[in-house]
């Protein structure tokens, strides 16, 4: 075969660092995005935090891209934001890699940023980070370990009592028999079934109150002894519970009333008693902090328009270090200036793809506001349905890119706060050739059970054809599917819960 040398022409896409940063920086959510940009800060030199009070912060909150930095909607169309020539990275970029070689100084960052930690921390402020590991909540074994230590044991009793915590789960049942913790006892003090069974009920006595108990049927009893004597129907429901369980388990009330000698209201009221009790009592005590959802938009309504903008406690105020950008010198190839220049240029990147992050934010959440309006003003019944493919048409983005963008978003409304992904669903056909999303038909569905009549309760075949006199073609099997979603039991189930 003869070598011979060709020249070829084509076009690909190179995902440069830039790009890709940009990418993962669209996809963070806002608690992983204080960290990337909490990590960014120590590593960088040429990043700092501007400060509130010094005039360039000052010039930030002048800046007209703050000013422009939400959507209005009014009749179906969306006014557009301004983006500052110093600050923009527009999505053709993302979508082309159409990125410059040289990017200016954005040292007008108007974002703030209160999550990342200033570099002159003071003493008041190291106290908010000490505050969480202080305050941290006991885990259960960790309370009854407490408990244990305030109440007065043998030293005998007390070393069955360590064991039989360490055997309790995070429900507070008993997770080994009586012979398993006896086994695992120290041979030498021997031990007998009767005093592993005696610490057990002391142990059971601890608060919360059931903790240590072996079934459910224990569980109850315990709670139900420990409540106060003069409690209505309290006896009633302890004899239900030791005797009966299993017949209200399967739902036999007509044999519980015969063989308590009870009328159907009195079993109403022992049945409410014994909800009120807690089947997994160690729920009550989670050593897991709170997780707490920080929009990344808020939507309000004013003067009749739905208006979009960005949460600006979730914006960082960034910019860069006018005394270390002042150190380049040009013509300067020594290699503290090379480092300097290093850093400085991706000082800009960082800033230009968090633009871009909010930027793309913005015009993602508008369009879903523009075309939910009807959700915003009445409610779930009035969802439209929407795919992903409609909103990257309308805002002129890769399907990809709006993937990344709905994810681990949050947007702030007076109906709520809801994840982005909530307001895309799937649709079904109508009567008349439209289409209904489906987040409206499990609406539908649930305002039908709300009025159904509690001794005849809606059948599945039934709420089909309610929905097809509505002009929604919902087959039976898809009802069922969105009731099960909805976890809502079947009509013979509903039946008996509802009407005894």
């Amino acid at each position: 075969m003869k070598q011979s040398i060709q020249l070829r022409m084509g076009q690909n896409l190179t995902m440069t660092p830039q790009l890709q940063q940009a990418i993962r920086l669209l996809q963070l959510s806002t608690l992983e995005l204080k960290l990337e940009i909490q990590s960014a800060l120590e590593s960088n030199l040429m990043l700092e935090l501007a400060d509130e009070n010094s005039d360039e912060a000052g010039t930030a909150n002048e800046n007209p891209e703050q000013k422009s930095g939400t959507a209005n909607e009014d009749s179906g169309t969306t006014e557009s934001t301004e983006i500052t020539a110093s600050s923009e990275l527009s999505n053709e970029m993302l979508n082309k890699n159409e990125i410059p070689d040289e990017l200016p100084v954005d040292s007008v960052w108007e974002d703030v940023y209160d999550g990342a930690t200033s570099y002159s921390q003071s003493k008041e402020n190291d106290s908010d980070y000490l505050e969480p590991a202080q305050n941290q909540s006991k885990s259960l074994r960790e309370y009854l370990f407490w408990q244990l230590e305030m109440s007065k044991l043998l030293e005998k009793d007390r070393l069955i009592a360590v064991a039989i915590i360490d055997s309790i789960n995070d429900d507070g049942y008993l997770g080994s028999s009586i012979d398993e913790i006896l086994q695992g006892l120290d041979a030498e003090h021997k031990f007998t079934v009767e005093d592993v069974e005696y610490t057990l009920g002391r142990i059971q006595r601890f608060d919360p109150p059931g903790v240590g108990s072996r079934d459910l049927s224990e569980c109850m009893l315990a709670q139900l002894t420990q409540l106060d004597k003069n409690t209505p129907y309290r006896l009633s429901a302890i004899d239900l519970v030791q005797s009966h369980l299993g017949n209200l388990a399967n739902r036999e009330f007509p044999l519980i009333m015969r063989q308590m000698k009870i009328s159907d209201q009195d079993l109403n009221q022992i049945i409410n008693l014994i909800q009120s009790l807690n089947p997994r009592p160690g729920s009550q005590i989670s050593n897991k902090e709170p997780e707490y959802i920080v929009p990344d938009v808020l939507v309000k309504k004013i003067k009749g328009r739905w208006r979009v903008e960005l949460n600006p406690d979730t914006l960082p105020k960034l910019r860069i270090n006018n005394l270390y950008s002042g150190l380049i010198k040009r013509a300067d190839n020594s290699k503290d200036n090379t480092y300097l220049k290093n850093h400085l240029q991706e000082a800009r990147w960082f800033l230009k793809s968090l633009h871009s992050r909010n930027e793309t934010l913005l015009k993602v959440a508008s369009c879903i506001v523009e075309r939910q309006r009807g959700f915003l003003d009445y409610g779930d019944e009035a969802m439209k349905p929407l795919v992903l493919r409609d909103v990257a048409e309308s805002v002129e983005m890769h399907e990809s890119t709006v993937s990344r963008v709905t994810t681990q978003k949050f947007m702030h409304t007076p109906m709520g706060i809801f994840e982005f992904k909530y307001f895309f669903s799937s649709h079904v056909g109508t009567a008349d050739g439209g289409e209904c999303s489906a987040t409206a038909i499990r609406a539908i569905i649930k305002k039908f059970l709300a009025a159904e009549n509690p001794g005849k309760p809606l059948s599945d075949s039934k709420i089909a054809e309610l929905l097809m006199k509505q002009g929604i073609k919902v087959a039976r099997r898809t009802v069922a599917k969105y009731r099960e979603s909805m976890m809502i039991p079947p009509s013979n189930e509903r039946k008996r819960l509802t009407k005894i």
